[in-house]
Parts: C-alpha cells; sequence; structure tokens
C-alpha cells in the first residue's frame, strides 16, 4: 500500500467524534486495505480491545485531535 493510499483510507475513516478501532487487511486492493472493527466514544476502551486482539500489531485507533487534525495510534 502507498501512502498516500494509507492516508486517503485514514482519512476518510476517521470518525468526527470518539475513537474507531481499524484493521488491516493485507490482501485487499490498494485504497481499500483499512476497515472499521469497533467505534468507541472513550480512547481507554479502544486501546482496550486493540490490546485484546490476537494481533494487536494489526490494528490502530484513529480519531480527530482537537485542531481537527487526522490521528492515529
Amino acid at each position: 500500500m502507498t501512502e498516500d493510499n494509507f492516508a486517503e483510507e485514514k482519512k476518510r475513516l476517521t470518525p468526527d467524534n470518539g475513537f474507531d478501532l481499524i484493521g488491516i487487511d493485507y490482501f485487499s486492493e490498494p485504497g481499500n486495505q483499512l476497515y472499521l472493527v469497533e467505534h468507541f466514544e472513550m480512547y481507554q476502551d479502544a486501546l482496550n480491545a486493540k490490546k485484546e486482539r490476537k494481533n494487536p500489531d494489526e490494528y490502530f485507533i484513529l480519531y480527530k485531535g482537537a485542531g481537527g487534525e487526522f490521528l492515529s495510534r
């Protein structure tokens, strides 16, 4: 996946409010490799859900910062 495709997917999947747990499907076409697993209102809940996954490194959390910037962890 190119960095441009990845950035566009992240923007498209970032919620306006709350935190989305996102998974990566390495076998999908570039531009469609990220998918929503679950939405959370609290960051700690999203973090706990990520840690509970079999391979937590294949997931990340998307959210908007206070200035409207797109962030992930």
